[in-house]
């Protein structure tokens, strides 16, 4: 069994000065990684209204559908043209962890 996990760091348009125009911007977002099969939720930058953090995490028997799972979450993310991907951080655990 595998696990991965990846967390990504985004900046939300400036019309997202209220968490209600926040959760308009993260809401679809997560829906959209879901349709993956992945756990995803809003993770971090809680409190800020133009950051956020969105963790999504994976399991599968090998860890090159980890990874593919994974990448395609990615290209979502950076593929939303109402967001910027700062950054992404990917970890992958395996048997031997």
């Amino acid at each position: 069994m595998y696990t991965g996990t990846a967390q990504f760091d985004l900046l939300l348009p400036g019309d997202s000065r209220s968490l209600k125009a926040k959760r308009s911007y993260v809401r679809p977002i997560v829906a959209a990684l879901r349709r993956f099969e992945v756990s995803a939720a809003e993770v971090g930058a809680l409190d800020l209204h133009g950051r956020t953090q969105i963790g999504v995490a994976v399991v599968a028997a090998e860890p090159a559908h980890v990874r593919e799972v994974l990448d395609s979450c990615e290209r979502l993310v950076a593929a939303r043209p109402e967001v910027e991907l700062l950054s992404v951080r990917r970890a992958l655990h395996g048997e031997e962890d």
